[in-house]
């Protein structure tokens, strides 16, 4: 039996990477220098060690990540991270679905939006801003020209400004590529007790 996982869920699993990490003890400087901007300014996780094999992309990929997901201003922190779910969703990335849904519950203090969106997906009961933003992520993630001028006009009525729209446009291309990544380099499984 398989112990990758396929359910959705807000729990964060393991990643397992299929390509060796880089081992900071034997890296390149070039892999050093590139490893001191970290997603999210926290520990440098195995999924940022496996990207490490390729530093010149590693040292713009973190920056641009953490610009996208984490700048003040625009769209806010946990509705950027209702687009990362969204697309993750769509690209079936438990792995990512269960780290922005966590993040989502950690700022909103609240997991009924993302109890809603694991048990009904895009039937989930969101609130008009919500599923305006979680329907755009989706459709985006679907297939770009899916995210046309009806989900602009819902975006807008739901009370969204250019620079929220924007925000949420990076958030959920990013998430695009993101998911792709770690579909190739590892798998979700459980964590060990």
């Amino acid at each position: 039996m398989s112990d990758v996982l396929h359910k959705f869920t807000k729990t964060v699993p393991h990643w397992r990477p299929r390509v060796e990490p880089v081992d900071l003890k034997t890296a390149t400087d070039e892999q050093l220098d590139a490893l001191q901007v970290t997603p999210s300014n926290t520990k440098v996780s195995e999924y940022v060690l496996v990207l490490a094999h390729d530093p010149q992309s590693l040292k713009v990929r973190s920056p641009l990540f953490n610009a996208i997901m984490y700048d003040a201003g625009g769209l806010s922190r946990s509705e950027r991270e209702l687009g990362a779910i969204g697309a993750s969703m769509v690209n079936r990335c438990i792995y990512c679905a269960a780290v922005h849904a966590s993040r989502h519950v950690q700022i909103e203090k609240d997991d009924t939006v993302i109890d809603q969106i694991f048990a009904n997906g895009e039937n989930a009961d969101l609130s008009p801003r919500d599923r305006a933003i979680f329907d755009f992520a989706i459709a985006l993630s679907k297939s770009p020209s899916q995210a046309g001028p009806k989900e602009m006009s819902a975006l807008q009525e739901a009370g969204l400004d250019a620079s929220e729209i924007l925000d949420l446009v990076l958030s959920s291309a990013l998430f695009g590529w993101a998911n792709r990544l770690m579909h190739v380099l590892g798998d979700p499984v459980r964590k060990a007790v």
